[in-house]
């Protein structure tokens, strides 16, 4: 016989369950409006100085220096090798390309983003009235569609065995030799975002995503881990649907993150309520690391009486805490909800403004931005060309993000340089692609139809073959060293960069073919 229950008695059992974590058979945490039990957070010792890592500070020289660390020697010698092999097999009469032809293709790619012509056809960059003229002095029209054609990142017999097992075959060796390179390059600040980027594509791929949030709708999705400071993309993993046997979407929001945040500590992660879990936050703490981020309210950890809408006035906010763990609900207007979780906050403030956010909101609204804006800024002067290739598809969107980073930490190295800009970035981009197919035009033996085309060629191949007079007549001389501090060591050598006299105690030994790259 079933028992009943007075009303007092179950006013009583409401209220303790208000203060209990719904499902909290699966982590016993116990739910208090009050923060006296609640830990303060101390952000861990990380030991590294955000911004450029010293690995590439000592290889940046130039603009095109900074790309070169991204597209290295080794990944450009795969696609070359690779090319060479698909163009020999299906083109007749094939003339292998080399590095240099390859850097031109990509440098002509990055100056049709300069110059917003991402949606147009190639055949108009090259034309005589319309075109523009370093097109024509680079290489053919011909050539350009060649190269598009035959462009390969792997060999497409052994294709087959490989793709049963992994849908990536086709790019994979490139990828993975690039994402390589991302944390070697940059240190992050105190705070990192972990968000989608929907990269645009419509043609056959079995990973393809719909995403209705996302302006281009369908396209590859890659998970991104960006600096919030600079929007610096840290790592990526693209997403090719779930595994074989798997349920779909189950535990991925944190399998993500936790693989996305790998090697940090003493950071704050921002994510949305796609990734955002109780597990989730108590599994990072154990890295040391915080998490900042919006929650479902289906999630059997939040507090019942943050789910509560009804009889709250607008603008109002709900707070719980458990011993590492703020939850907050707030209602920015009837009827509606926003639920947050946050091991970096402790105390229930709010912020003085008229719609009285609280700060953790505050905070979650400054850096869940980052992935966005590097999608804006990447978006704002693409290399992305029509095709039905998916994998050409990611090497577009890898040169934009190259070039992007390589803006940041260039940026960062050089911060004096052409400051009084507002269009940093568009000159950035403008000299790069100059400067990656300058060695293309210089080696031209055949002058280009147009004459400002000829102009462009014999003014590089003018400025490549006159002397360099800079030293003529000039003696070695000696300086102190700028960097002694007690007794100044006098020293003939300068520093390549900054050229002042550095005695051999503050040098750093660097190897001939580092030096280059």
């Amino acid at each position: 016989m079933k028992r009943r229950f007075s009303v007092e008695e179950a006013r009583d059992m409401r209220k303790q369950k208000i203060r209990t974590v719904g499902g909290h058979k699966k982590n016993g945490e116990i739910w208090s409006p009050s923060n006296n039990d609640t830990l303060r957070y101390i952000p861990a010792a990380r030991g590294l100085v955000p911004g450029p890592t010293r690995y590439a500070i000592t290889r940046i020289d130039d603009v095109e220096s900074s790309f070169n660390l991204f597209f290295t020697a080794e990944i450009i010698s795969s696609i070359v090798d690779m090319t060479n092999l698909q163009g020999g097999r299906s083109v007749a009469n094939w003339s292998d390309v080399d590095a240099t032809d390859i850097r031109a293709y990509i440098g002509l790619l990055i100056l049709a983003g300069v110059y917003k012509s991402k949606g147009k056809s190639t055949r108009s960059l090259w034309d005589d009235h319309s075109g523009r003229a370093i097109f024509r002095a680079t290489m053919t029209h011909t050539k350009l569609q060649l190269m598009n054609t035959t462009l390969r990142f792997d060999d497409k017999l052994m294709r087959p065995s490989r793709h049963r097992e992994d849908k990536l075959a086709p790019i994979r060796s490139l990828w993975e030799k690039w994402t390589h390179r991302l944390p070697m390059l940059f240190n992050p600040g105190e705070d990192v975002c972990v968000d989608e980027q929907l990269v645009p594509f419509r043609g056959r791929c079995k990973f393809r995503q719909y995403i209705l949030s996302k302006p281009a709708k369908y396209g590859l999705k890659i998970w991104i881990t960006a600096d919030v400071e600079t929007s610096y993309a840290w790592k990526g993993q693209i997403y090719t649907g779930k595994a074989a046997g798997s349920a779909a979407g189950v535990g991925q929001g944190k399998r993500v993150v936790l693989e996305m945040t790998e090697g940090l500590q003493g950071i704050t992660v921002t994510c949305d309520n796609f990734f955002t879990s109780y597990a989730l936050v108590q599994e990072l703490l154990k890295r040391k690391v915080a998490l900042v981020g919006t929650i479902r309210r289906n999630k059997p950890e939040i507090p019942s009486k943050l789910l509560q809408v009804r009889q709250r006035a607008a603008l109002s906010s709900l707070f719980g805490f458990t011993k590492n763990t703020t939850a907050v609900s707030y209602i920015p207007k009837r009827g509606k909800n926003v639920l947050l979780l946050s091991r970096k906050h402790r105390d229930p403030a709010v912020t003085e403004e008229a719609k009285r956010k609280p700060v953790i909101i505050a905070d979650y609204n400054h850096c869940k931005g980052a992935v966005d804006n590097l999608d804006k800024v990447v978006g704002s002067y693409s290399c992305r060309r029509p095709t039905y290739r998916w994998p050409q598809v990611l090497l577009h969107n890898m040169i934009d993000v190259s070039a992007f980073n390589a803006f940041v930490i260039f940026t960062a190295v050089d911060p004096s340089w052409k400051q009084a800009k507002s269009f940093r970035r568009r000159l950035f981009l403008e000299e790069l692609g100059r400067s990656l197919v300058s060695a293309k035009i210089m080696r031209r033996k055949h002058p280009p139809r147009t004459p400002a085309a000829v102009t462009i060629v014999a003014d590089i191949q003018a400025s490549a073959a006159a002397p360099d007079t800079s030293t003529t007549g000039s003696t070695k001389k000696r300086g102190l060293c700028w960097m002694c501090t007690e007794k100044k060591k006098k020293s003939a050598t300068t520093c390549i960069r900054c050229e002042k006299f550095t005695c051999r105690e503050h040098q750093i030994p660097c190897c001939r073919f580092c030096w280059m790259n």
